[in-house]
């Protein structure tokens, strides 16, 4: 289920931290946005609410980590759980996207922008939201 009008938050679900990426009003360009820290789960799931309700996001987009092969390891179980207790509290659709290779993608960016390594660790993460969300707009976009 795809809702039309309205932005798109992504998700990079990592288990220290969650990336966290926002599309424009036209759902055309994801942008990084924030670093939420993943261990205190109550914490997580409450700052996730607020941004889909300060952003009035229509549909929240989570990087799903199947293995090379397309396998669901202990990652991808761990999201998935993730996934049904974020869907039972927020009111908009949530929908996957394959992740594979994104953190990848990000440090490529990052060196493009040759941004130190002392300030990637948060950044890495939203960047890697930020690969997600947009391969997500380009697929609906382009089929």
């Amino acid at each position: 289920m795809t809702t039309s009008t309205g932005r798109a938050l992504g998700l990079d679900l990592g288990e220290e931290r969650i990336g966290v990426a926002i599309t424009d009003d036209s759902r055309a360009v994801a942008t990084p946005l924030e670093v939420i820290a993943a261990r205190d789960r109550v914490h997580a799931d409450e700052r996730i609410a607020r941004l889909v309700e300060e952003w009035q996001v229509a549909i929240v987009v989570v990087g799903m980590p199947y293995g090379l092969d397309g396998s669901e390891g202990h990652a991808a179980k761990r999201v998935r759980a993730i996934l049904k207790r974020l869907g039972a509290t927020l009111p908009v659709p949530l929908v996957t996207y394959d992740e594979r290779l994104t953190t990848v993608e990000a440090h490529r960016i990052l060196d493009e922008q040759e941004v130190p390594g002392r300030d990637r660790r948060n950044m890495v993460d939203m960047v890697a939201a930020q690969v997600i969300l947009q391969g997500w707009i380009d697929k609906t976009r382009h089929g």
